[in-house]
């Protein structure tokens, strides 16, 4: 099973005004009630969401029975960036449960706490802890932890896991649809989860983050990007936007969301955070000649038709 391949043209990258490049891929866009606003590409076939999946996982972890401040429980949904701040808060949860860096499961990336995901894994240790569970197997797709998040999932999507996978981190991924994955993000953000990370963006990604910034940037928005150009959001409305890029590019998927918001009405009047968004919109240095900026990416007529559907 896989994505389908003849998803249109989303983006284009423009050097010198010449498209030396695309990305295809799907988005849709869901109201705060679950329907369907607007959608281009297959939205219905099944895809791993990767990181954009942590919400998800760390309310699997609260219906378990895990017990955690607010600023730990945003670390738990984070990909962080693996600044010092990071570290230090992903080593005092392995402590305070009492545990260590080496009983974290993802990789040593220089090390396991640095690792993006170390928050995550902290977290599912402490369940594990709390909840008397054993700690060397949480990674298991059959461990009790493991199979309360997967039914947390499925309730949360309205759809059956289509596949479980291995993600990058080691721990379980489960594969449904992009219109799940708008749904359950819709969901996640009337919950702890949704409140701890917009209170707390840059335990959620890190400085200069895209996570980081839209949520600085946009009053009430929660994001969460995932790896191979997966990326939710849900505005402070329950409106939500989820996409995928075909070719795992998140290069892309700024330019994508900021259309999105733009089409929404929701870019905030801020002059600071429009310049902010603005650079991501048409990804700001990525486009470079000799060091500086010779082109940009841009939404491609077809999406902004039917994210014009919004207004």
């Amino acid at each position: 099973m896989s994505f389908a391949t003849e998803n249109p043209v989303l983006v284009e990258v423009a050097r010198s005004g010449f498209v030396e490049s695309v990305h295809r891929g799907a988005v849709v866009v869901t109201a705060p009630d679950g329907t369907v606003r607007a959608a281009l590409g297959d939205v219905d076939t099944p895809v791993f969401p990767r990181s954009s999946n942590k919400p998800f996982q760390a309310l699997g972890m609260l219906n378990a029975g895990l017990e955690i401040s607010d600023d730990d429980l945003a670390l738990a949904c984070a990909s962080h960036s693996g600044e010092s701040g990071h570290v230090e808060r992903a080593l005092a949860v392995l402590a305070a449960a009492g545990l260590a860096e080496d009983d974290l499961h993802c990789p040593p990336d220089p090390r396991r706490a640095a690792m993006n995901c170390s928050g995550k894994h902290a977290a599912m240790l402490t369940t594990c802890v709390q909840r008397g569970w054993p700690t060397a197997t949480y990674t298991d797709p059959d461990h009790p932890l493991q199979r309360v998040i997967a039914d947390t999932v499925v309730e949360l999507t309205g759809e059956k896991i289509a596949a479980v996978g291995v993600d990058g981190c080691g721990a379980p991924l489960f594969a449904f649809s992009l219109t799940g994955l708008a749904r359950a993000f819709a969901a996640a953000a009337r919950t702890r989860v949704g409140e701890v990370m917009r209170t707390y963006p840059w335990l959620v990604a890190g400085t200069g983050r895209e996570d980081t910034l839209l949520m600085l940037s946009v009053p009430g928005l929660l994001c969460k990007g995932g790896a191979e150009g997966v990326h939710a959001m849900t505005l402070a409305d329950g409106t939500t936007v989820a996409l995928k890029i075909d070719d795992g590019g998140s290069r892309a998927r700024g330019p994508i969301l900021v259309a999105a918001l733009r089409a929404l009405g929701a870019l905030p009047d801020n002059p600071a955070a429009q310049a902010v968004l603005d650079g991501l919109g048409r990804g700001a240095g990525l486009v470079l000649g000799a060091g500086r900026e010779v082109g940009e990416l841009r939404v491609t007529d077809a999406v902004e038709a039917e994210l014009a559907r919004l207004a």
